[in-house]
């Protein structure tokens, strides 16, 4: 079992900043793949962004330049680094750790993308 806590959503304005965080613990030798995912009124889930054990990332194309994912080895977590955000990037932010006993999710935060 994989426990996923995520941290840092909000509100925030057009051309701002959030950093999203993911805190990962218990049977996290497992994990090969972390990312975040989200869900916007409406709409299905999507991926925003993964990273994998080895470093390696993939962006959503409407993210890419704008968000970073990033992963914290020693202390089990992972960051969403979001910038330059649009009112389109509003909706439900989900933590998912990929393991070699199936996907985990975290509760969500919200961002939301406002003036």
């Amino acid at each position: 079992q994989v426990q996923l806590v995520e941290s840092g959503g909000g509100l925030v304005q057009p051309g701002g900043s959030l950093r999203l965080s993911c805190a990962a613990s218990g049977s996290i030798f497992n994990i090969y793949v972390m990312g975040w995912y989200r869900q916007a009124p409406g709409k299905q889930r999507e991926l925003v962004a993964r990273i994998t054990i080895g470093g390696s990332t993939n962006y959503a194309d409407s993210v890419q330049g704008r968000f970073t994912i990033s992963r914290d080895a020693a202390k089990n977590t992972a960051h969403l680094q979001m910038n330059s955000l649009k009112p389109e990037d509003t909706a439900v932010y989900y933590c998912n750790a990929k393991t070699t006993h199936g996907d985990y999710w975290g509760q969500g935060t919200r961002v939301t993308v406002s003036s």
